[in-house]
């Protein structure tokens, strides 16, 4: 009987503890505490949610940095060779045109006989101005022979071997191409220079010598065909006191971009020095 009582008795006493809780829930005292411990709780779980993201980074960026490494070599060796095709197409397209012009320019002169040569040396002084093409002895070129583009006159042969030749450029300190003015029908003399300008000499004073003027080659001395276009006239220097007056001369030939050129192989200069009286 005795214990019967004391198990009633502790029956009655957690139910009016839990009526009690549930009393002091219902009625809001509990906020505060269940406040703190869900912060508590969320803290702590953050705190041990960032280390683990942490560690997980530590263990894997190592792995990861490895990967990228090797897939930037890669693309960086797709992007190399994409550029090289890229500059071979332009280069292509460039060498088309050029043969393109120059097959047009032979068939407006088809009176002439062209052999195309590609330049493969430039001159590395800066005293002298030539160029080196492909073509040689083998290939019916011969000293003397004057070399054009479509634009016009690059110079002419002056030195041949079996599969080369140099050609001496119309800007060479060297060269003297004689010449004439198409709009004022005068002939005069155009030399080069070590800075590469062209300079028209022995330009009469009375000649009228305007900028834009065209310079064609005239054929006197036998040293190129006539009717070649030179350049134009950018400026003129005429002063009383001088006997003759100059003018400085634009080339229509980029000599910084020569690629492909053509020899005018059917063209025999002619060697008239040992007619004209010593000075």
């Amino acid at each position: 009987m005795k214990n019967l009582f004391s198990r009633t008795l502790q029956i009655t006493i957690v139910f009016l503890v839990v009526a009690g809780i549930l009393a002091l829930a219902l009625g809001g005292f509990f906020g505060p505490v269940s406040n703190a411990v869900t912060r508590s709780l969320v803290g702590a779980q953050t705190w041990f949610s960032s280390r683990f993201v942490a560690l997980q980074y530590l263990l894997t960026s190592s792995r990861d940095v490895a990967a990228m490494r090797e897939q930037n070599i890669r693309l960086q060796a797709e992007v190399a060779e994409l550029q090289a095709q890229v500059i071979q197409l332009q280069q292509q397209a460039a060498e088309r045109e050029i043969l393109a012009a120059l097959v047009d320019f032979s068939r407006t002169h088809s009176e002439d006989t062209f052999l195309a040569a590609e330049v493969i040396g430039k001159d590395p002084s800066p005293f002298l101005h030539y160029v080196i093409i492909n073509r040689g002895s083998n290939d019916g070129v011969r000293k003397g022979m004057p070399v054009v583009t479509n634009q016009g006159l690059v110079g002419r042969v002056t030195a041949v071997i079996a599969d080369a030749a140099r050609v001496q450029l119309i800007t060479d300190p060297a060269s003297n191409v004689n010449v004439r003015l198409q709009n004022a029908k005068t002939e005069s003399s155009l030399v080069g220079s070590l800075t590469g300008d062209l300079t028209l000499e022995l330009v009469q004073q009375n000649v009228a010598i305007e900028r834009g003027d065209l310079v064609l080659t005239s054929g006197l001395g036998g040293g190129y065909p006539p009717d070649l276009i030179v350049g134009q006239v950018v400026n003129v220097r005429a002063r009383e006191s001088d006997l003759f007056q100059q003018a400085s001369i634009q080339p229509v030939v980029d000599f910084n971009r020569l690629q492909i050129v053509l020899v005018v192989v059917d063209f025999t200069p002619v060697d008239i020095s040992p007619l004209i009286p010593a000075p």
